[in-house]
């Protein structure tokens, strides 16, 4: 993870994005702000940003629909930021392609965490063994990802994947027909251990069976709901 990696902290209120500033700048992050959606989908496409910080209540634009728009053009790794009873808002945000969600009040210690886990993940495939000389391409039956290239293609044809639903694709492909609990699934892949959502880990996974099924139903149905436990990457043999 680059020490100098680039967030953009959208909120409308100033002491909030003071804070976020102060705390993220002590880990020598550089940090942008806006006040307003209208502004922040502005700064969003013109500029790349490593981590964007997104509160869901704005004025000239909420945070859903700026994430909406970013995720037509861009791939940039989103959290949300919501208050306490927004629920139905955050599982809209994950609709649309949020990464992870921070309920306020929140601690700054807590903002830093979660970037810090995202951006690891983003910039690194801890799951793969040490030796990866073998594991750089992994072809299926209908599905193809090429970790150099971060690229996945489903007959054929590219599919465009938040970092999320990309590392949760690569962690389940890593190890076929293995079953992993949704509790696991947040450790390893949102490396969350005190603090996440279960639905983070099914809202994510609709959102990448959608995506490849748009292109392939063959790829969709190769991820597999365990019912009462969880998911698995199933590959046929024939």
């Amino acid at each position: 993870m680059d020490a100098n990696a680039k967030v953009l902290v959208v909120d409308d209120e100033e002491r909030i994005r003071r804070l976020i500033r102060m705390y993220l700048e002590r880990e020598d992050f550089i940090v942008e702000e806006a006040d307003n959606g209208k502004d922040a989908l502005d700064m969003a496409l013109t500029n790349d940003y490593d981590v964007i910080l997104l509160d869901i209540m704005m004025p000239e634009m909420d945070g859903i629909e700026v994430c909406e728009q970013i995720r037509k053009e861009k791939n940039t790794p989103v959290i949300m930021l919501t208050a306490k009873g927004e629920e139905a808002n955050r599982v809209q945000g994950f609709e649309v392609g949020t990464d992870d969600y921070i309920v306020k009040p929140f601690s700054p210690r807590e903002v830093v965490l979660r970037v810090k886990a995202l951006l690891r993940r983003v910039s690194q495939t801890n799951f793969k063994d040490d030796d990866t000389s073998s594991k750089e391409l992994l072809v299926f039956p209908h599905l193809t990802i090429d970790h150099d290239a971060h690229r996945v293609t489903a007959d054929g044809k590219e599919i465009s994947l938040t970092p999320k639903e990309y590392e949760l694709l690569c962690f389940l492909a890593s190890a076929p027909d293995k079953v992993f609990n949704r509790e696991l699934l947040l450790k390893e892949v949102w490396q969350y251990e005190f603090f996440g959502d279960l639905r983070t880990v099914d809202t994510h996974v609709k959102r990448l069976r959608e995506k490849l099924n748009n292109v392939s139903k063959d790829a969709s149905k190769m991820i597999v709901t365990v019912w009462g436990v969880g998911y698995k990457f199933e590959v046929d043999d024939v």
